[in-house]
């Protein structure tokens, strides 16, 4: 466990997660102790009082993928149950570092500078807003090591980028610049300073109605599963219904009305 909480800190502030990849000195490479402590971070955030969590990582770089070490020990080994293993959900533990903050129930906000490559894209992919800096880049890149994306990829990219931009990004593995990234829906804004304007964001979030942005994640979420427009419509006013005159909903009335900031209990 030490050498997982030395990959990974988890700061909660005025309901706000904080959520940092600390391994600087390696570009926060993934290896199996930061496979554990992001799926710990995740599930610890998922126990506590937050209403938003900013994603980030120490020094230069987002995270540059797999560690190569850990990468050399894997492709040697014979057995693939590991690969096969639902570990978590439907997802084994590679899969879950992105798709757990996808499964949270409160907005997650990824912020991203330098090199945000392979398992580090995927790690982003599962945020449901992406600011980057003005020198990022982002790259699918399993490719360059003979792989496919595997850690919630394919589950995350088709949402954001049409087939042809997915097709070169998975068979080139070509690095790409943020405004590029923009352009084709892999990053939500550009910013020079990334984890200040997440940080924002999530405050901005975190000062909402937590039960109806809760409930604005679960309807966007169902809304992008395929389902019809006549269950989407229906799902929308089960929502509505479960938030619109409660003690919530008048504290958002009152507090707009008296031009106060909301008080939650």
């Amino acid at each position: 466990m030490a050498e997982e909480n030395a990959r990974v800190s988890v700061e909660i502030r005025d309901h706000v997660a904080h959520v940092t990849l600390t391994r600087a000195d390696k570009m926060n490479a993934v290896d199996i102790h930061m496979l554990a402590a992001v799926i710990q971070a995740a599930r610890e955030v998922a126990a506590s009082d937050a209403r938003a969590v900013v994603l980030s990582g120490e020094g230069k770089s987002f995270c540059a993928g797999l560690d190569v070490m850990s990468f050399a020990a894997m492709g040697q080994m014979q057995d693939t149950g590991w690969i096969m293993d639902r570990t978590e959900g439907d997802a084994n533990d590679f899969q879950a570092v992105a798709m757990m903050w996808r499964a949270l129930d409160i907005p997650v906000i990824a912020a991203l500078q330098g090199a945000t490559f392979g398992a580090g894209l995927q790690i982003a992919l599962g945020a449901d807003m992406r600011i980057a800096a003005p020198d990022a880049k982002l790259a699918v890149m399993e490719m360059k090591w003979g792989l496919i994306p595997d850690m919630g990829g394919m589950a995350l990219l088709p949402q954001l980028v049409r087939s042809d931009v997915l097709r070169m990004l998975t068979y080139t593995a070509t690095p790409v610049e943020a405004e590029q990234a923009e352009r084709w829906g892999l990053v939500t804004e550009i910013a020079d300073d990334p984890l200040a304007r997440a940080k924002a964001l999530a405050g901005e979030i975190a000062g909402k109605g937590p039960n109806a942005i809760r409930a604005a994640k679960r309807l966007i979420a169902y809304a992008e599963s395929g389902a019809n427009a006549a269950e989407v419509l229906l799902r929308e006013s089960e929502e509505q219904a479960a938030l619109i005159g409660k003690p919530e909903q008048m504290e958002v009335v009152m507090a707009n009305m008296q031009k106060r900031p909301p008080v939650f209990k």
